[in-house]
């Protein structure tokens, strides 16, 4: 109630009290969504006897697939968004998921990709993902438009929240 109350003096009566209910109840959500789909990824791999790479390192796999990229493009391109990332290229490098090799022309930068065992766990987690999807549409708990909503409010939220950062400095 605290931040409702400063928000308003700030703002003044034109920000309605619902909306940033709204806002701020769909912010949570999106904190809890995330957590929940890391344990998600934890309970499935615990069930495939995956134990050496933690959902973290697993999405991060996922998302970079078949592509090559640097430390640098991994936040840039949106695949991650942690701040040690290094930390867990580093890892991922030691236990043989992903292959890493110094840019010819800049010597500081490491371009890195995955090896056979890491396209091994992005297959699997693909795999889940695929049940999901499949589930969630066959039993109708959301459908193609709904999810085509989300996905386009997400991406404005997204874009208005890069600009406040942008703006900033």
């Amino acid at each position: 109630m605290e931040l409702f109350v400063s928000i308003q003096q700030e703002f003044g009566p034109s920000l309605r009290k619902e909306f940033l209910s709204r806002y701020v109840d769909n912010l949570a959500m999106l904190e809890r969504l995330h957590r929940l789909m890391l344990d998600v990824i934890k309970d499935e791999f615990e069930r495939l006897g995956v134990v050496t790479i933690n959902p973290v390192q697993a999405l991060l796999l996922f998302n970079i697939g078949d592509n090559e990229v640097t430390a640098g493009e991994l936040k840039s391109r949106g695949y991650y968004q942690g701040s040690n990332v290094s930390y867990n290229l580093k890892k991922l490098v030691e236990m043989g998921y992903m292959h890493h090799q110094r840019s010819a022309v800049d010597k500081r930068s490491v371009r890195v990709r995955l090896t056979p065992k890491g396209q091994a766990i992005r297959s699997k987690l693909s795999d889940m993902f695929a049940r999901h999807a499949q589930t969630m549409q066959q039993d109708k708990i959301v459908d193609f438009g709904a999810l085509d909503t989300v996905a386009r409010t997400l991406k404005r939220m997204e874009r208005y929240w890069g600009d406040q950062i942008r703006y900033i400095y």
